[in-house]
């Protein structure tokens, strides 16, 4: 009768190779990863294409901007429209209005942001949750149905054709408090009953103790609100009636004839005014994703 061999134990058992291991931790196989990385370079060429075409047309004539086939290299690369558009509007003044628009109303928005974000994250009071909901249900209001009645509380105030008009009726934002009580969620609670029971009020757990730890959703917040703002059309283009006050988005709108319009030196303009949008990204991108990977925007 033959004998029956043991099965070998565990220990000795096969063990699959180390590249294997390797790949399963690294996100699968090599195959997935290359098809992973071609549809990532195939969105982002999509997502930067209007910023090519907005590119070669500030490069062109005005009846080459919409010329079929499109020329995305023109044949005559017109640098001057860099040049000529400096000296058709008051550029300069209406970067500097966007500028003073969009930095005055990031600062009041981080800060009214974050000091309601801490009362509803850190501080427990009755009805607390139920007020946070209801304040973020207005994020579900569209502006175009409370558009009219902000227009008539400003003009008897007075305030219209004034910076105060946009200033006060955007400082305050739901979304932004919805972010930064997010990721307010995340620090532990012991950090401010330590503070408590050192002494600390409220104030100062706040300004001491939560705002250091929160610089990744600050700047997550600061970034599209400052975008948000300096995009903002609408809200200059109602509020706003001297050539002095315009921002940049309504300055280009002076190209725009009654019977034509200048498309180039629109997208000269358009390009000039991405610019610092930009620098400001590249500057807090590390903040900024840091920032929306931990505030519960996934």
């Amino acid at each position: 009768m033959t004998a029956l061999h043991d099965a070998p134990p565990a220990a000795t058992q096969r063990r699959p190779p180390a590249a294997t291991q390797e790949g399963d931790r690294s996100g699968g196989s090599p195959v997935r990863r290359a098809l992973a990385y071609l549809t990532l370079a195939v969105l982002a060429v999509l997502v930067l294409v209007p910023f090519a075409w907005m590119v070669s047309s500030a490069l062109k004539r005005d009846n080459e901007v919409f010329a079929v086939p499109i020329q995305w290299i023109p044949r005559e690369l017109r640098w001057s429209n860099f040049v000529e558009i400096w000296e058709r509007i008051p550029l300069l003044t209406y970067l500097g209005n966007s500028a003073f628009l969009s930095v005055t109303i990031t600062l009041l928005q981080l800060l009214t942001g974050s000091f309601a974000a801490y009362g509803f994250a850190k501080v427990r009071f009755p009805g607390r949750d139920a007020l946070f909901v209801a304040y973020i249900a207005t994020i579900a209001v569209p502006w175009q149905a409370y558009m009219v009645p902000q227009y008539i509380m400003m003009q008897k105030a007075d305030l219209t054709n004034t910076y105060w008009a946009i200033i006060l009726l955007q400082a305050f934002s739901a979304f932004g408090v919805f972010l930064m009580r997010q990721y307010y969620m995340s620090i532990p609670d012991d950090l401010c009953e330590a503070a408590r029971i050192d002494g600390l009020s409220e104030y100062g757990i706040y300004w001491r103790v939560i705002l250091p730890l929160s610089k990744p959703a600050l700047a997550s917040l600061a970034l599209l609100t400052f975008v948000n703002t300096w995009n903002d059309y609408m809200g200059p283009f109602i509020y706003l009636t001297s050539n002095e006050l315009w921002t940049v988005q309504l300055g280009l709108r002076s190209f725009v004839g009654q019977y034509d319009a200048e498309y180039a030196m629109m997208m000269t303009g358009a390009v000039l005014s991405v610019l610092p949008i930009l620098v400001i990204f590249l500057l807090g991108q590390r903040y900024f994703i840091r920032g929306i990977a931990t505030s519960g925007l996934k």
